[in-house]
């Protein structure tokens, strides 16, 4: 178990204004803040110093900017293929989209579209949290960026930063049983948890204030805002009510989604939903679950992956105000000192889900209720065609690593601007093409075949749900490759069953450093960077994502793929059920039999989880 933290002090409600001014006062309060946490309290909701840098003809931001923008949406990074020594960075930044649930309008689309070929590096990128992420812009053009974004009805405030991050739900755009539901819910919530004094920064950096581009929430969402106010739901400050001058102690993130439906990876979220609807798609309440989370760093065994704990039932008129109260509760508890202690899967650990469930009813007054019973989960890709409503259909398109360029990039803009199609992206990081025509599924069909789609429903049964984060060249965080090589990977592993006679698949995910932006560790096969060509290797995820893997090597280098993985696999094999997934297998057999299997590994010391 991870060593349990001193109760972070909670933040202290200044009242600080959009544009403040250094008062005696104010300065009193941040005494004992940490450099970061008084960064976000002196910038004026998010506004400085980035405001003053984009002025300038730097080439790059300064940290203190770097740090807020990241919270409009942006990370600078560098292409590391291109360092010299001697020479400045390629210094470039990073965009990624506020788009619940996956949702892409054409318009949208075709903007994103037309500005990765002329300021991006020429791709998108489907990220594993539903959103479109551009790469290899100038600092020079992120204004024109970002405003034409926000003038193409998008926007992406709050997808980086200490706030609530994009919210999931099921990508597919049904339109029966309970997923319009969930769709609406995750609309709400992100709406609900966006930062209103924060918006109005965005709009003035971007769109030169046009504040005709503000969100505008449902009756639901303003009645919910105004109870901000209340109680230990308030902040403090009057223009941030919710998460105050200093926002959330670290990323916060949420996913809805419907009854067997995990293709959210739900307990990987800060909050995962799980709503309930009647026969005729009305919604009941929700399953809560707190405290998931993937993040951790090597040699810090404080810090480590985490499925969220059940919470119990709420009823759906006061789901909402569930959400916002457990928000409140992370900004006033969440450790402020420790960031990689910041998020809230710690303080739940720390705390205990009781404690927690119990604090919670100092900011929520109602009820929580026993989980109701769920059906088995199933990770759900929706790839393929599917009726989407009378008349209409919906066809999901695999993308290994949602990377989207060239001439398939070209052909899909085509066909988006033909068909005005509305865009839709997954958490397995591919995209479906919606609203459809009955009389356009045929033409579609056809050039879909000639841009290498003509069996959607069937992709390669290892890359189907294999997925990598972006690693090199553009990530700093990244330790080792990821993205680049997992076709490669996946073939070697795709000749090692053949070789063994092995017909069933197994869920294959790969990061170029343990922060688990692919959630690895939830993997039946996880390979997590831990040095140049080297990666921890993770064992016994669930194929449905509802088990945590565990670390067997700690640095196991690329070249041992195969003689690593052998025994285990021919182990399977023989010793497995004909309806056992390799996780469920690994899980039977237990650690001591795996790393018998592995011992004649030099790197077999087993990576400690700590918790």
């Amino acid at each position: 178990m991870a060593p349990t933290a001193p109760t972070p002090t909670p933040p202290v409600a200044d009242g600080s204004q959009r544009h403040p001014t250094p008062d005696p006062q104010q300065g009193e309060a941040l005494v004992g803040r940490t450099k970061f946490e008084t960064l976000k309290a002196e910038s004026g909701h998010l506004r400085e110093p980035l405001a003053t840098e984009l002025l300038n003809d730097s080439p790059r931001f300064t940290e203190g900017a770097v740090q807020i923008l990241k919270f409009h949406g942006s990370y600078q990074q560098d292409n590391r293929d291109n360092r010299r020594k001697g020479e400045d960075k390629d210094w470039q930044m990073m965009l990624r989209l506020r788009s619940p649930a996956g949702r892409i309008p054409a318009a949208l689309y075709l903007a994103m579209d037309d500005l990765a070929d002329r300021l991006g590096n020429g791709s998108l990128r489907v990220t594993t949290r539903q959103a479109f992420q551009m790469h290899g812009i100038a600092k020079a053009d992120l204004r024109e960026v970002i405003g034409t974004i926000v003038r193409s009805m998008g926007s992406t405030l709050a997808a980086c930063g200490d706030i609530n991050r994009n919210v999931m739900a099921p990508a597919a755009p049904f339109e029966s049983g309970g997923y319009p539901a969930a769709r609406h819910l995750a609309d709400a919530i992100a709406d609900l948890l966006t930062a209103q004094a924060a918006e109005g920064s965005y709009l003035d950096l971007w769109v030169d204030g046009d504040l005709s581009y503000r969100i505008k929430p449902k009756a639901s969402v303003r009645r919910a805002r105004e109870r901000q106010f209340q109680g230990l739901m308030f902040s403090g400050d009057q223009e941030e009510p919710l998460y105050g001058s200093t926002y959330l102690p670290r990323k916060f993130k949420v996913a809805v989604t419907v009854p067997g439906d995990n293709s959210v990876d739900l307990l990987t979220q800060d909050i995962g939903l799980v709503l309930f609807s009647d026969r005729n798609g009305r919604p009941l309440g929700c399953n809560v679950y707190v405290g998931g989370g993937m993040g951790r760093t090597h040699n810090k065994e404080e810090t480590f992956a985490r499925i969220a704990d059940p919470l119990g039932y709420v009823d759906y008129a006061h789901v909402l105000d569930l959400v916002q109260a457990i928000a409140a509760l992370q900004r006033d508890h969440g450790d402020r000192e420790q960031r990689r202690h910041a998020r809230m899967k710690y303080l739940v650990h720390d705390r205990g889900v009781d404690w927690f469930r119990t604090e919670l009813g100092r900011y929520f007054p109602h009820p929580i209720q026993p989980l109701r019973r769920e059906p088995k989960s199933v990770l759900t890709d929706y790839l393929g065609w599917y009726r989407q409503a009378n008349g209409l259909w919906f066809v999901g398109l695999p993308l290994l690593c949602g990377r989207l360029e060239g001439d398939r990039k070209r052909g899909l803009r085509q066909l988006v601007e033909t068909y005005q199609l509305e865009v839709r992206l997954t958490p397995n990081q591919d995209l479906l093409l919606c609203n459809i025509g009955t009389s356009q599924r045929s033409g579609l069909k056809a050039a879909l075949a000639e841009l290498g789609f003509a069996t959607p429903e069937t992709p390669p049964p290892l890359a189907r749900h294999a997925i990598a984060c972006p690693a090199l060249p553009t990530c700093g965080l990244a330790v080792t490759e990821s993205e680049r090589i997992l076709p490669a990977v996946l073939d070697r592993l795709d000749a090692l069953l053949d070789r063994l006679a092995i017909t069933k698949p197994l869920l294959v995910r790969m990061t170029g450093c343990p922060n688990g932006c692919a959630r690895p560790y939830m993997a039946e096969l996880g390979l997590v960077g831990s040095g140049v060509d080297q990666y921890q290797l993770w064992l016994g995820g669930s194929p449905g994502l509802t088990r945590l893997a565990e670390p067997y090597l700690e640095r196991m280098p690329l070249e041992d793929l195969e003689r690593t993985l052998e025994p285990l696999l021919t182990c399977w094999r023989d010793e497995g059920s004909a309806r056992s997934s390799f996780g469920d297998f690994i899980e039977r057999l237990g650690g001591e039999r795996v790393r018998s299997l592995l011992k004649h590994h030099p790197s077999s010391t087993a990576v400690k989880r700590s918790n």
